[in-house]
């Protein structure tokens, strides 16, 4: 059986990380990918399986938004040992482009993996930090997909069981319990089918260039700027935060007034965020002379026109200022 490994892979993998591992399997002959690890592995997997049935695309930077590729990946076997990106089922991968500091953004259906193992016991060992940002991160594409402007009846009904699921898990995760770590494996699963399906918002169109520019680790990227997008974008999203605080497990939401139950899924959280461990701001990360390239970033970023309400680079840099 022919095979090869690729190990170097980076925490946000590059285009260079993709055309090594597109080089490597046609060195090999090999027939099909096996991806291990986390959302990096998985991203790479993905875009390296859509190159060599799309050749056309080698350059990997023609792969950004939805590129019009013809053929479907290579057969990709997924095996996350990180409860986070539910990459193993989704249609997204994201691929920095170190040269502009900046990530791409990629939606492909034909990059979906053709199994997913989703063992929580591949997760087990993940130290303490890694558990808390990647289950945040998953938090975040759960309620990110709740409120984005693309959500309806079907996806709501993954979004809020995903964050019961997150909510009620990941502290046990983070202590290592075989519950917390067999229920976030579920959750980040069926958030990734929900997200995958509509889209995500400006959580995530922010954290994307500080992983770009810092390398910040994805998940504690969108734990530390999810309370305050979330802040922002209240006053257009209904009744839905109440049901946030509904399934974080906020107790009499019937009886609070839109003011309340807003705060209170926003305080739940915050509350959970910092019960892992995930810092509250992003002064050791941003420098504030970056601020107007991030802001740029992220709101050129494929999934800012998601969000809720509408908004502007203006906006995104008086964000990004609000939390340095």
């Amino acid at each position: 059986m022919l095979k090869c490994f690729l190990s170097e892979i980076k925490p946000n993998p590059t285009v260079e990380n993709v055309q090594t591992g597109v080089a490597a399997f046609k060195k090999s002959g090999a027939d099909y990918l096996i991806a291990i690890g986390g959302g990096s592995s998985m991203d790479t997997a993905k875009a390296i399986g859509i190159i060599i049935n799309n050749p056309e695309f080698e350059d990997v930077i023609s792969l950004e938004g939805v590129a019009p590729t013809k053929n479907k990946s290579v057969p990709i076997f997924a095996v996350p040992t990180t409860a986070g990106t539910a990459a193993e089922v989704t249609i997204n991968y994201v691929i920095t482009d170190a040269a502009k500091n900046r990530k791409m953004v990629c939606v492909d259906p034909k990059d979906i993996p053709v199994v997913a193992f989703v063992d929580s016991e591949m997760m087990a060992t993940m130290p303490k930090g890694l558990t808390a940002a990647t289950g945040m991160d998953a938090l975040t594409h759960a309620i990110e997909g709740y409120i984005t402007a693309g959500a309806w009846e079907l996806s709501d009904m993954f979004h809020l069981k995903a964050i019961e699921i997150i909510s009620r898990s990941l502290r046990g995760a983070v202590e290592n319990t075989p519950e917390g770590r067999e229920d976030m494996a579920l959750g980040q699963y069926v958030a990734g089918m929900g997200f995958s399906n509509v889209g995500l918002g400006i959580v995530h169109s922010m954290a994307h260039p500080l992983g770009a520019l810092y390398d910040t680790p994805h998940g504690v990227a969108n734990a530390i700027i999810l309370p305050t997008v979330m802040e922002y974008n209240a006053e257009a999203t209904g009744e839905k935060y109440r049901e946030i605080a509904r399934a974080m497990g906020v107790q009499g939401v019937d009886d609070m007034s839109q003011e309340e139950y807003r705060k209170a899924a926003i305080d739940a959280v915050k509350k959970l965020s910092q019960d892992v461990g995930i810092p509250e701001n992003l002064k050791e990360i941003v420098k504030r002379e970056d601020i107007p390239f991030l802001a740029r970033s992220a709101y050129d970023d494929a999934c800012r026109p998601g969000n809720p309400k509408e908004t502007s680079v203006e906006d995104i840099t008086k964000l990004y200022e609000s939390l340095i």
